[in-house]
Parts: C-alpha cells; sequence; structure tokens
C-alpha cells in the first residue's frame, strides 16, 4: 500500500487548518481532535500514513501520556511521528526522542521549513522501510540457498560415506576380517581422539576433524588389497622377505587414495593418505614406511596407530587368539606393542572403559 496520508492529531483547529493547508497538495489528510479517534485512524489505516503530526497537549493535563500509549501499541516503531510544540526546552525535546518521535514541528508554523523538515522524514523513513524489507528479502533467500547447499553437503557427504564404507568392506573381505573391524576402528578413533581433544589442546583437534579422522580411519588398511592371498592369509609366521611385502600395504594404500579416491573433501583425502602411509610409525621411530619420530607422526596417525594395536589385540586373528580387554590395555601401557607418546597413553588410560563398551557393542559373532 501507498502511505500518501498524513494523519495531524492537534486539538486547535487553527494549527489544524494551517498544516493541512501546507500538505493538501501533496498529501491526503486527515484530522482529528482526540487521543481516541487518533488512535482509531492509526489501528485502521496505519499502512496507508506517511506521518504523523502530533501535539501532546490533548487534553492539556495528559502531557507524554498520549506518546506513551502510543509507544506501547508499537505505532511509533511503524510511523514516523513528528511532535507539534511551543515549548522551547531542551528537557521536552529530548524526552519526545526517547519515545521515538523522530522531529519537532514548533510554532509558530514556518511553511516552507515545516514542509521540508516533514519531506526529509517521510523520504528518510521510507528509505528505512524499503532498506529492511531488501535485507529480510535477502535474508529469505540466503536461507533458502544455505538449506539447499546444506541439503547438497549432506547429500555429498552421504553418497562419501557409502562409498568409504564399500571400500573398507572390499578390505575386510579380502583379509577374512569381521564386519565390525572397521566399525570398531572408526569408534575407538573417534573416542580416543575425543580424550586427546579434551586434555591436549595444542593438537587443535575439532569435533568437524574428529569426524573425518573417524570416517579415514576406515581406509587404513586398503593397501592390502594388493598383498597376495598366500601372505596377507597366512596363519604361521611370516618369512622376512614376507613381512616387507606386507608391511608396503603402507605405502600403497597412501598410493592408492592419492591417485584412485577421489572425493570433494581434501580434509578427508589428506587425513586418509596420512594414516594409511603412517598408521604403523612409531613414537620412538622404529616403525614404517618413513622412520617418523615423535611428533613428526601426525596426531591423527598415531591415534589410529593405537587403536588399530588394540582392536589386534582384543580380535581373533588367523594367527593367534583374542586376548582380554584388560590384557590388552596393560600391553599397550606397558610398551609390549609398541612405543606411544606419553599424552596418547594418558588419553587412552582415560578413554578405557569406553574402549571397552565398544569392543562388546561390536564383538565379532
Amino acid at each position: 500500500m501507498i502511505r500518501d496520508t498524513i494523519l495531524i492529531l492537534e486539538q486547535d483547529q487553527a494549527s489544524q487548518a494551517q498544516l493541512a493547508e501546507i500538505f493538501q497538495d501533496r498529501y491526503k489528510i486527515l484530522q482529528v481532535s482526540t487521543e481516541k479517534e487518533g488512535i482509531e485512524i492509526l489501528r485502521t489505516s496505519a499502512a496507508s500514513l506517511a506521518v504523523v503530526l502530533v501535539n501532546l497537549l490533548i487534553p492539556a493535563k495528559d502531557n507524554f501520556q498520549i506518546l506513551q500509549r502510543l509507544s506501547e501499541k508499537k505505532f511509533l516503531e511503524r510511523i514516523p511521528f513528528i511532535m507539534i510544540t511551543g515549548d522551547k526546552t531542551q528537557k521536552y525535546e529530548k524526552k519526545g526522542y526517547e519515545y521515538g518521535i523522530v522531529s519537532y514541528i514548533k510554532k509558530p508554523f514556518y511553511p516552507e521549513v515545516v514542509r521540508q523538515l516533514v519531506d526529509n522524514v517521510v523520504q528518510v523513513f521510507q528509505y528505512k522501510v524499503q532498506l529492511e524489507l531488501t535485507v529480510k528479502n535477502q535474508t529469505e533467500k540466503l536461507k533458502k540457498q544455505n538449506a539447499m547447499l546444506k541439503m547438497m553437503a549432506e547429500k555429498q557427504k552421504h553418497a562419501n560415506e557409502v562409498m568409504i564404507d564399500s571400500l573398507s568392506n572390499i578390505v575386510e573381505f579380502r583379509n577374512l576380517e569381521s564386519e565390525q573391524h572397521i566399525r570398531r576402528i572408526r569408534e575407538f578413533s573417534l573416542c580416543l581422539g575425543r580424550s586427546v581433544m579434551n586434555l591436549y589442546p595444542e593438537y587443535e583437534l575439532t569435533e568437524e576433524k574428529l569426524d573425518v579422522i573417524g570416517w579415514a580411519s576406515s581406509l587404513h588398511d586398503i593397501g592390502k588389497i594388493v598383498i597376495p592371498d598366500h601372505i596377507i592369509l597366512k596363519a604361521g609366521k611370516l618369512t622376512e622377505d614376507e613381512y616387507e611385502v606386507i608391511k608396503s600395504h603402507t605405502t600403497k594404500g597412501a598410493e592408492i587414495i592419492e591417485r584412485v579416491i577421489h572425493l570433494d573433501s581434501q580434509m578427508f583425502c589428506d587425513y586418509a593418505y596420512d594414516i594409511a602411509r603412517h598408521h604403523h610409525e612409531k613414537y620412538d621411530g622404529n616403525g614404517y614406511p618413513d622412520g617418523l619420530k615423535g611428533e613428526e607422526i601426525s596426531i591423527a596417525a598415531q591415534i589410529v596407530s593405537l587403536v588399530d594395536v588394540y582392536d589386534a589385540l582384543t580380535s581373533k586373528r588367523v594367527y593367534k587368539a583374542a586376548y582380554k580387554t584388560d590384557k590388552a590395555f596393560q600391553m599397550i601401557i606397558n610398551g609390549q606393542s609398541g612405543t606411544f607418546s606419553s599424552k596418547l597413553l594418558k588419553a587412552f588410560t582415560e578413554a578405557r572403559k569406553d574402549f571397552e563398551i565398544i569392543v562388546t557393542k561390536y564383538c565379532d559373532d
């Protein structure tokens, strides 16, 4: 609706007439003499009002009470109000501004000044309304776009997760491992990662990073798909040459991730490559394939290294029976299964009970 009307709320008939004459060639004019009449027009015709010119002294005993009631009804937020006054004190003007009056018209009226002042107020208010409407429309548009992008991202994430699950299932099938192995590795990684995040902020882990590390851990052994059957499935002790072939699953896995697996998440690809290549590195430098030592090993690879050892100890394999969780915990803490950092061992100790819950929840049939 076009705002083309001025409401004059003034008890003095002469002042009403003078103001109406100033604006009658440019606006529709509504003139009332009482607060009740003014509020009725505001209630029914607010959308058409460009500005309200109001004299507070209606009746004189009310003083600022009419402005208080108008403010309570939210009219001053929707329409610009200009006060008509003969009072020239700063205190009087300040109180009006505090209620939300945008300006003053002072008696006696000077038509050109009054006309320009009202025009300025109307233009600024209309610009404000248009700006607010534009912002609202843009905000709604952005919300819809963000919702669409979020939905697309969720779909892509789901597609990525399906592909990761499929690849990890191939590895499990190839190695004759249980279908729960990858699930345990993922859950262990999240559990230990969250413990590290809470204890050691210097690693700058976040929930988002942990989620990616959890999924990336699913591909830690993907390089084993290129290891020959007679070696990967051998029940007895490996020869030195066979062990070297087994160790190559780290570099082969990193190569597969780098050259074959193409996902839209660079963070995932980086973590997956690092974990596949370095999850057999040891904190004392006695791991493989690169002999990394200490904090040269990323915290992601350190986490997956420990949980991979824990899962190997607590699971039945073709070459061994499963250890009890207490025994597996002590073997890792005592360094019987390789060296881990003191920080990682503390985080592991803090998460011990949660690890045992995961073992029970995702046990092999």
